[in-house]
């Protein structure tokens, strides 16, 4: 397994301690769950590693470019949506979860730059991986 990260219960309600090589912080679920709120809830997390790999992509787009960026807000949240082509429906409205994504460029850029960093937003790995079918395998450690 390559770039593992490790998720440990800390032994409190909730709060999961991460490490991803030599970077530490915490999750948790809110209060009104039953958390205390020590860190972000997992949907918040998978939306900061959206969000950070949408806005590191269109700085090093613009950069490779030398496009005058001067900064980058990607904004996430999740929605439910009307699924558009549900073959399961039977002709019932389904929704489905979905992810809204607003990104803001800022700079001294001209349109068409301006709608090519829109176009490159949708193409960063994260957004790619969470675009395409991913298959997750789940199995147990051998115990020590």
């Amino acid at each position: 397994m390559t770039g593992a990260v490790v998720v440990e219960d800390s032994g409190v309600r909730y709060v999961q301690n991460i490490s991803v090589g030599h970077h530490l912080f915490q999750a948790d679920e809110p209060v009104e769950v039953g958390g205390s709120d020590a860190g972000a809830d997992p949907y918040e997390l998978l939306l900061a590693a959206l969000g950070a790999c949408i806005s590191i992509t269109l700085r090093m787009y613009a950069d490779r470019k030398q496009w005058p960026l001067e900064g980058v807000q990607v904004r996430l949240g999740f929605a439910r949506m009307h699924a558009e082509d549900c073959a399961m429906c039977d002709g019932e409205t389904r929704m489905v979860d979905g992810i809204e994504v607003e990104v803001s460029a800022v700079g001294d850029l001209s349109e068409d730059q301006h709608r090519r960093l829109m176009e490159i937003a949708e193409r960063c790995p994260v957004h790619r991986t969470l675009s395409s079918p991913i298959p997750i395998r789940t199995r147990p450690t051998q115990r020590a």
